[in-house]
């Protein structure tokens, strides 16, 4: 008896290994705007990783918009971790005055976007040294932007509420 409990162990601890390696490998799904921990990856008990542990810069081209400006937003490894790779991301535009959804993302090669909510994330889990973003301004409004989000090395190291910088020196190709 004891055996055959220690079996069904085993298959649980390999079912949760692999839904693990398998979950969301195409981009968080829409609901990610809206849920209770907002912005934050579903994986199971893993927790959002501490901010000074971070290895990993977001960094846009500018924090001002004017209608239909496009902004660079570009995720990459620290100096100090410049080898270090992440396999997902999850990032929102929002307004700074009033904290709103705001403008749309250009869907480039391993991405997708969410419209819903001014979203933009990974299309494949595969390890990557970066990402370079678009970000469109909305058509009718200018002011200040932020991007935040969540950057994840793997399924259960993750980075959440990041708030991206503004580059302050041309950002990295």
């Amino acid at each position: 008896m004891a055996n055959r409990h220690w079996n069904c162990k085993r298959a649980l601890l390999l079912l949760q290994l692999i839904a693990g390696i398998w979950a969301f490998p195409d981009g968080a799904p829409a609901d990610t705007c809206v849920k209770q921990r907002a912005n934050q990856p579903n994986h199971g008990k893993a927790r959002t990783q501490p901010a000074h542990t971070n290895p990993f810069e977001v960094v846009a081209s500018s924090q001002t918009y004017h209608p239909g400006q496009q902004v660079s937003v570009v995720i990459y490894a620290q100096e100090l971790h410049q080898s270090t790779t992440f396999r997902g991301f999850f990032l929102q535009a929002r307004d700074a005055s009033s904290n709103e959804w705001i403008g749309e993302w250009v869907q480039s090669e391993n991405t997708k976007t969410i419209p819903e909510c001014s979203a933009i994330t990974h299309s494949d889990n595969r390890d990557k040294l970066g990402a370079k973003l678009i970000w469109k301004a909305p058509q009718n409004k200018r002011g200040n932007v932020y991007f935040t989000g969540t950057v994840l090395k793997d399924y259960g190291n993750f980075w959440s509420d990041i708030v991206g910088k503004v580059q302050a020196q041309p950002l990295p190709q």
